[in-house]
């Protein structure tokens, strides 16, 4: 964890297809870039940011975001996403994270995700099948 520091960031891209739009997701009825394909995106771009400097066995999983989305993308624009860790507590990192599209920013917030075993973090989700 020494490793991740403020400043470090990650960027993932894509381009809008008819399966990241809102219709497609449920999230609206538009053909156009889906807030949850954004944030996807985003939060892609953190795990680029810090999961490569993670020890083998460790990986980090997201666990709140508040994001807005400012504008609309059109079906076969190209889309960038932004990662910026800005604090590191302990096991949990907080990033910056921004989007655009060819022609503007279309959304921006905060990421927050949280380092764990993934061993350990595997054996709680499985106990949840023997309940």
């Amino acid at each position: 964890m020494e490793t991740i520091r403020p400043g470090l960031t990650g960027e993932k891209t894509t381009t809008v297809t008819e399966a990241l739009t809102a219709q497609y997701l449920g999230s609206g009825g538009l053909l156009v870039y889906a807030t949850p394909a954004m944030i996807a995106l985003m939060e892609a771009a953190a795990v680029t940011a810090i999961d490569h400097l993670l020890p083998e066995g460790q990986a980090s999983v997201g666990t709140a975001l508040n994001v807005k989305h400012l504008a609309a993308t059109p079906l076969s624009q190209m889309v960038r996403a932004r990662a910026e860790v800005t604090g590191v507590d302990g096991r949990q990192v907080t990033f910056t994270v921004q989007a655009w599209d060819e022609q503007e920013l279309i959304g921006e917030g905060t990421h927050t995700r949280f380092v764990i075993d993934v061993a350990r973090f595997m054996e709680r989700v499985e106990r949840k099948n023997k309940v």
